[in-house]
């Protein structure tokens, strides 16, 4: 199993239990920037996540990555 499958197969789903969502915008080599979007984009333990996502990719592919997290809030926030 990949990086990008452990994070579209097992992670997201878990994520989008709690209303949240994460993409992964771009791998290279070991760095994944992922984009988090719903709960996830405004969420106050969002590193702890990060932190839990390298540790089961570990886990699962016996591979070491950075996981570069970039939230992204819905457009309407802008104009509030």
């Amino acid at each position: 199993m990949t990086c990008r499958e452990v994070i579209e197969q097992r992670l997201a789903p878990r994520l989008q239990g709690d209303g949240g969502w994460v993409e992964v915008a771009e791998e290279d080599g070991g760095r994944v920037t992922l984009i988090f979007r719903g709960e996830c984009s405004k969420c106050l333990i969002l590193d702890r996540c990060v932190s839990w996502m390298r540790e089961e990719i570990r886990r699962e592919t016996g591979e070491e990555v950075t996981l570069i997290p970039v939230r992204k809030k819905p457009f309407f926030w802008d104009n509030q």
